[in-house]
C-alpha cells in the first residue's frame, strides 16, 4: 500500500470540478418505461449470501449483474445510508450523518402530532413523526435534496414504499412534513411499522401518514390496515417473542405481512397504472442480528471469545437470511407469475454490513480494554462520553431526559456516573450547566451510534476540538478520527470531507466523528469481524456503523430488462449510485442542491459498451502519539468509495489497515 501525494481533501475537491460530479441523469430516449423494484435487505453482508443460506439473491447475482465491489457510505447506519439510496447524494448532502444525530432544537417543541413525548435534541430517526417533526423545522424535508420517489412521482410514476420503520420514510421524506401538525394521505403509498397507528401517549394523532381509500379498498377483506409491530417469531413454528431483545426466532410475522400486503394489495394495484417505481425494505436480517441471543450474555465480563462465537453466524441469524430470501422469492414469483419480468428491473443493496459486538475484547488475542468508564469488565453504554467527562472535569446531562425534576437550573437530567447512574442511551451533553433547550450551550455533546459515535463542539472552539482529540488518541478502542474541515487540520485526523460529510446540508456537522476498533477472530475473513460498539446491546450479538470493510462491503445486485445478464462487475459502487442509476432508466432529472453526488452504474446497464476505469489509493494523517489514522479508498468517475479507517501505529502505517 502507498501514500497518495495529494491529501483526501485535494482529491474530492479536484473530483467536484469533474464533469460528471455535478451530472444529472439525463432522460433516456423515448421508449417503453419499464417499472422498477429496490429490495433493500437491511444489514446484509456480502459475505452472507451463498446458494444454500440464500438462494434467491445467489441466482439474482448469477443471472443478473453482481456488484463485486459494492460499498456502504460511512458512518455504516440504516437512516444514513437511507438517505443516499433516497437522493443519490454523499451525507455531507443530506445531513443524516447517523441514525443519531444531533437536531439543534428540542424535538416536537413546535406542538407537531400533539406529541410531548420522545422530546429530545438527539433523536434515533428511525420514527415517522421524528422525522416528520425535522423536515417541519428544516424547511419540509430535512433531507434538503428532492428524492427519487418525488422525481418519479412528477413524471407519472405510481409510486410506494414498504418496509422497516424509519429508512422507509426517508424514501419519500417530502411527504412527511406535517400539515396542520398531522400527517395527510401521501400522494404516494406508504407502509410501515406505524401505519394505521395512533401514538400511544398522544391518541389520536396518526404515528405515520395513512392510508388513502384507494389502498384500504384494496386491503379490504385481505389484511389488516393497521401493520403489526416486529416480531421475531409468530410464525415458521418459532415460538413469538414479541421483538424481544434476546431472540432465537426471525422476523417471520411482520415481514410475511409486508410481502403480502405488496403481493395482495399494493402491485395488484399499482400494476394496472403502469410505470411503477416500488422500494422494499427488509428488516430482516439487521433486526434478527442485532438482537440474536446465540452467544450474547454467556459471559459476564466475558472472558474468552466464547462470547463472541458464533456472534451474528449462529443460527438464529441464518434464519434472518432465510427469511430475507423468502420474501425476496415471493416478490420475483409475483413478477414471473403476472408476466411482469420483462418490463421489471430489480435492483437489490443492504444499507450496510455488520459486525459482531465486543464491550471487552479490543483484539484478536483477547486484550481487554482498559477505557476509563469500563464497569465490571464491560464497556457500558455512554462509555465515550463518559471517558470525556472524567478527563475534562465536566458534568453529565441526559439529552434525551429533558427539563427532569431534580435537575433545577439545567434543561435536561444531570447523570452522577459517580454514584453509578448512567445515560439513558448513551447520548450526553457535556458542560458544567446546560440551560438551553437545544443543547447549544454545552461544551460537548455526543450522539452515541454503535460502531462509530459523532462528537458536537457547539461553540466551534478549535482548541477544544484539539484537546479532545490529544485524549482520544490516547484510547485503545479507536479505529479512526475525522474532523470537521472548519476545525482543522489536527494531527492524527483526516477531514471530514475526505468522507464525504462536508457538504451542503442545513443540519449542524460533527465535529468529529469516531470510529471504533475493529478485529477479525480468523485473519482476513470479514464475516468474523468484531467491533467495539457504544451500544446497549451485548457482546456477542449484532451492531454496525464502523469503518471496517464487513461493515462497509454491503450487497449489490440487479436483474431486468435494463441490466446485463450473468455480469460480474468489479467497479466500485455504492448506495449513493443507485438513485442516479434509477433515474437514468426511467428518464428523468434529479434536481440537486449539493454537488456530493453519486454516479449512474452505466457498465451494469445493456446500453454501456465500456468500462469505468477505477483505481486504489491510501490517506494517512500526520502522526498523533505514535499513531496516525489511515483511510484506503477508491476512485471511480470522479466519487470515491471508502473501503475502511483505523487508528494504527504510525511505524507500520506502510501496512495500512492490515497493521491493526
Amino acid at each position: 500500500m502507498r501514500r497518495h501525494s495529494l491529501t483526501l481533501l485535494a482529491f474530492f475537491t479536484a473530483f467536484l470540478c469533474h464533469s460528471s460530479m455535478g451530472q444529472s441523469a439525463q432522460p433516456a430516449p423515448n421508449k417503453a418505461k419499464h417499472n422498477i423494484i429496490i429490495f433493500v435487505a437491511d444489514g446484509l453482508r456480502h459475505g452472507s449470501v451463498n446458494a444454500t443460506d440464500t438462494p434467491t439473491l445467489w441466482r439474482v447475482r448469477q443471472e443478473g449483474v453482481h456488484f463485486t465491489n459494492s460499498h456502504s457510505l460511512f458512518p455504516t447506519f440504516t437512516t444514513a445510508n437511507a438517505s443516499a439510496i433516497a437522493t443519490g447524494h454523499y451525507l455531507g448532502d443530506t445531513g443524516d450523518f447517523s441514525n443519531v444525530i444531533w437536531t439543534k432544537y428540542l424535538l416536537f417543541a413546535s406542538g407537531n402530532f400533539g406529541r410531548t413525548n420522545g422530546a429530545s435534541v438527539t433523536p434515533f430517526l428511525e420514527d415517522d413523526q421524528i422525522i416528520g417533526d425535522l423536515s417541519d423545522h428544516y424547511q419540509g424535508n430535512y433531507l434538503h435534496e428532492t428524492t427519487l420517489f418525488q422525481a418519479a412521482r412528477d413524471q407519472g410514476y405510481q409510486t410506494a414504499v414498504i418496509g422497516k420503520l424509519g429508512p422507509t420514510a426517508i424514501q419519500d421524506v417530502e411527504e412527511f412534513a406535517p400539515r396542520n401538525r398531522e400527517f395527510a394521505v401521501p400522494a404516494g403509498l406508504i407502509l410501515d411499522d406505524s401505519t394505521g397507528r395512533f401514538n400511544p401517549l398522544d391518541s389520536p394523532h396518526n404515528s405515520a401518514p395513512p392510508l388513502s381509500q384507494r389502498m384500504l379498498d384494496a386491503f379490504n377483506g385481505k389484511l389488516s390496515p393497521i401493520a403489526p409491530d416486529r416480531t421475531n417469531g409468530c410464525a415458521k413454528n418459532d415460538a413469538c417473542s414479541n421483538a424481544s431483545t434476546h431472540t432465537t426466532a426471525a422476523n417471520w410475522g411482520q415481514q410475511q405481512y409486508m410481502v403480502d400486503a405488496i403481493t395482495q394489495a399494493i402491485l395488484p394495484t399499482l400494476a394496472t397504472h403502469s410505470p411503477f417505481l416500488l422500494l422494499f425494505w427488509s428488516r430482516d436480517p439487521d433486526g434478527t442480528q442485532h438482537n440474536q441471543a446465540d452467544s450474547a450474555g454467556e459471559h459476564n465480563p466475558p472472558d474468552t471469545h466464547d462470547g463472541l462465537v458464533p456472534g451474528i453466524n449462529g443460527p438464529t441469524s441464518k434464519k434472518a437470511l432465510r427469511n430475507c430470501d423468502e420474501t425476496l422469492r415471493q416478490l420475483l414469483a409475483y413478477l414471473h407469475d403476472n408476466k411482469l419480468e420483462e418490463t421489471t428491473d430489480v435492483i437489490i443493496t443492504s444499507d450496510h454490513g455488520f459486525a459482531t459486538i465486543s464491550r471487552s475484547d479490543i483484539n484478536s488475542q483477547q486484550e481487554k480494554t482498559k477505557s476509563p468508564s469500563i464497569e465490571k469488565g464491560v464497556l457500558p453504554n455512554g462509555f465515550l462520553a463518559m471517558d470525556l467527562a472524567k478527563h475534562f472535569g465536566f458534568s453529565l446531562f441526559d439529552p434525551d431526559i429533558p427539563e427532569i425534576k431534580g435537575s433545577v437550573g439545567n434543561s435536561f437530567r444531570r447523570v452522577d456516573i459517580a454514584k453509578g447512574e448512567h445515560l439513558s442511551r448513551g447520548n450526553a451533553l457535556l458542560g458544567k450547566e446546560v440551560h438551553s433547550s437545544d443543547g447549544s450551550d454545552a461544551k460537548i455533546i455526543v450522539a452515541a451510534n454503535g460502531g462509530s459515535d459523532l462528537i458536537y463542539v457547539p461553540s466551534g472552539d478549535k482548541e477544544l476540538v484539539k484537546s479532545i482529540v490529544t485524549f482520544l488518541a490516547t484510547t485503545d478502542y479507536l479505529g479512526g478520527l475525522f474532523v470537521n474541515d472548519d476545525l482543522g487540520p489536527i494531527d492524527g485526523t483526516l477531514p471530514m470531507s475526505a468522507i464525504g460529510l462536508m457538504g451542503q446540508t442545513p443540519l449542524p456537522k460533527p465535529s468529529i466523528v469516531v470510529s471504533f476498533k475493529v478485529f477479525y477472530l480468523s485473519s482476513g475473513d470479514l464475516q468474523s469481524g468484531v467491533q467495539i460498539s457504544d451500544t446497549s446491546l451485548q457482546q456477542g450479538q449484532g451492531m454496525h456503523g464502523g469503518f471496517g470493510r464487513e461493515s462497509t462491503f454491503n450487497n449489490m445486485a440487479a436483474i431486468g430488462p435494463d441490466f446485463k445478464p450473468n455480469f460480474p462487475d468489479d467497479t466500485p459502487v455504492s448506495n449513493a449510485d443507485i438513485a442516479p442509476t434509477v433515474a437514468k432508466i426511467i428518464g428523468i432529472e434529479l434536481p440537486s442542491h449539493g454537488t456530493l453526488r453519486g454516479r449512474v452504474m452505466a457498465e451494469a446497464l445493456t446500453t454501456a459498451s465500456s468500462t469505468v476505469a477505477s483505481q486504489k489509493a491510501v490517506s494517512v494523517s500526520k502522526e498523533l502519539g505514535g499513531k496516525v489514522t489511515i483511510l484506503e479508498y477508491q476512485k471511480a468517475d470522479g466519487r470515491l468509495y471508502f473501503d475502511r479507517a483505523c487508528f494504527v501505529p504510525a511505524a507500520k502505517s506502510g501496512l495500512g489497515c492490515d497493521a491493526n
